[in-house]
């Protein structure tokens, strides 16, 4: 039986941890990055239960193993993982609806998984409903980057209703796209 909620316990963040360590991109085959997207950021027990203490996170349960997540970070999250770092401050320069990001009061959507053995049974669009039901009235958006060439993962976010307002090169030379789901928008679109 499959159960929306969120993370209450260490072992939840810890199912949460093995569920993302074999869905990271140095940990899947071409075709499988291809075909079933990746995750690019590792979280550690003790980051994820720093987030937690500022926002749970929300998960999916059968029974109680967790078979998915989508992680959620405030601003106050901005130094807990540095290689996001650049995330944040580029709030701070990028415009949504003729203002600025960073005077939102956004949430971000840290990371969202889904067990591969779940896949294509409704799992992502049920973790957002559920992310949206929990946050829709504490902020504005939820907010969040994709690699551009994690096409399954763009797709999923447009299904969902995520709008892409930015896209920019990091460092390494890799395209992201900042992507926003405006939880006024979605609702207005479903009535």
């Amino acid at each position: 039986m499959i159960i929306y909620t969120t993370s209450k316990t260490s072992q939840d963040l810890s199912g949460i941890i093995a569920l993302q360590k074999i869905n990271l991109l140095e940990n899947l085959t071409e075709n499988e990055r291809q075909n079933q997207g990746f995750l690019s950021v590792t979280h550690s027990l003790e980051v994820l239960e720093k987030m937690q203490a500022d926002e749970r996170n929300i998960t999916v349960k059968n029974k109680d193993k967790i078979v998915g997540y989508a992680l959620a970070m405030t601003k106050k999250s901005k130094y807990d993982i540095p290689v996001l770092i650049p995330m944040f401050e580029l709030f701070n320069i990028i415009t949504y609806k003729e203002k600025l990001v960073s005077n939102y009061n956004y949430i971000v959507m840290g990371q969202v998984c889904i067990h591969k053995e779940y896949r294509g049974q409704g799992l992502f669009d049920g973790v957002y409903e559920a992310f949206k039901n929990y946050f829709q009235n504490k902020y504005d958006f939820a907010i969040t980057e994709i690699a551009t060439t994690n096409l399954r993962s763009r797709a999923a976010h447009k299904r969902v209703g995520f709008e892409e307002i930015y896209k920019y090169y990091d460092p390494e030379n890799v395209e992201w796209c900042v992507v926003v789901l405006d939880w006024k928008d979605v609702n207005e679109n479903k009535i």
